[in-house]
């Protein structure tokens, strides 16, 4: 086990010790316990979800929050609700999940080349995490990406997700945090700190920014929600359309090296 690895498991062990959010922990608890009726013999997570995947990855992929009967109920990211139903069967096809269904944590599914974290690690009441709760949660954000020097590229799925990256790579450049890429240029590391104004920076789906300083490329997509998977507003195709650009850019960010 590398360094990197160990630490790795330290910062998901502190996420899911964490109680910084009263609410949010109180929330977690109640839904665990009363559950939801079609879910009523499993035993729910109902405590911070912390990120996972590959230590090696250069695809870091930020979700907005835990679903109150998904990843609170499971504890790992993206599994066990719609979102999940539709993104990885999407990874699987563009070669970063080993197999389509995340069911439950021991399902086997291992990811390739990629990480998946959260804006917020608790699933929060309506869907709607507060200013606070995010700021809380960001550290963590942070820690991950230092953890993690292989990433390249980091996919934001919906508004909050591309927010939360824009503010953290906002604050922590100027500073000179190490949150740049292994696979950055000495030129793109030495390049000015100054970090744009984040309104210059548009969310749209399919959208992509070139951050300065090294960082890693910004990619953005609706997030997979069921409203916006069962509206139409985000489909398979949109979704691979993303990821095909992903894998362009990082066999690009390869054969430069």
């Amino acid at each position: 086990m590398t360094t990197h690895n160990s630490h790795l498991i330290i910062l998901q062990q502190k996420i899911i010790a964490c109680e910084r959010c009263p609410r949010l922990i109180r929330y977690c608890g109640k839904v665990a316990k009363e559950k939801r009726r079609m879910y009523g013999d499993h035993e729910y997570w109902g405590k911070p979800v912390p990120g996972f995947g590959d230590p090696g990855a250069e695809l870091l992929i930020l979700g907005l929050a835990p679903g109150a009967h998904g990843s609170n109920r499971t504890g790992r990211m993206f599994t066990g609700d719609r979102s999940g139903d539709f993104l990885y069967p999407a990874l699987h096809a563009a070669g970063f999940a080993s197999q389509p269904e995340s069911r439950h944590r021991a399902d086997g599914l291992e990811l390739r080349g990629c990480y998946i974290t959260a804006s917020l690690r608790c699933a929060p009441p309506g869907n709607k995490p507060r200013p606070g709760e995010l700021r809380n949660c960001q550290p963590y954000l942070e820690r991950e990406l230092e953890l993690l020097p292989r990433v390249r590229a980091v996919l934001a799925l919906g508004r909050i997700a591309f927010d939360t990256y824009l503010r953290l790579v906002s604050q922590v450049a100027p500073r000179g945090a190490r949150l740049h890429s292994s696979g950055a240029t000495k030129q793109e590391v030495a390049a000015p700190k100054k970090f744009p104004p984040r309104s210059s920076f548009i969310f749209a789906h399919g959208a992509s920014f070139i951050l300065p300083g090294g960082l890693p490329r910004l990619f953005a997509s609706y997030h997979p929600s069921q409203q916006n998977t069962q509206t139409g507003k985000l489909t398979p195709r949109m979704m691979q359309n993303v990821l095909d650009d992903i894998r362009e850019f990082l066999g690009a960010v390869v054969a430069r090296k």
